[in-house]
């Protein structure tokens, strides 16, 4: 136990690292419905993808010590863009694979949501993969 008043000493490493991706929205070909098949639907993604645990940074350092967010962007928008999937598991399913390839990636979480396939509601499957 500490004595009241002294100081922790620094943490050299993370837990856990986590990048998120919320709101991601863009077109994509997707479904099995005659109207889906006719062009790209707005679907929704959201991602978390788990580094494990990394060293802390403690000042500012260089992009390529780190998992460029911009990369999972990209990444998540090819996959889900590149051609037509008809079930929405099986995109998940591609994201998932797509993401954990990514260079220290150890877990990942990925909702995709279809926006506007009801009136009345949006549909989402999401899936887990890897470490957590």
């Amino acid at each position: 136990m500490r004595p009241e008043g002294s100081a922790a000493a620094p943490q050299r490493f993370n837990n856990r690292q986590v990048i998120h991706l919320q709101g991601l929205r863009f077109k994509a070909n997707l479904g099995i419905l005659d109207f889906e098949r006719d062009g790209p639907q707005p679907i929704q993604v959201d991602a978390e993808v788990n580094l494990g645990a990394l060293p802390i940074v403690a000042r500012d350092a260089d992009i390529g010590r780190v998992l460029d967010y911009r990369r999972i962007r990209a990444a998540i928008i090819d996959e889900c863009t590149t051609e037509h999937t008809d079930l929405v598991e099986a995109l998940v399913g591609k994201l998932s694979n797509r993401l954990m390839s990514l260079a220290g990636v150890v877990g990942v979480r990925v909702k995709l949501t279809k926006l506007e396939i009801f009136p009345d509601c949006e549909v989402a499957v999401s899936a887990e993969t890897g470490l957590w």
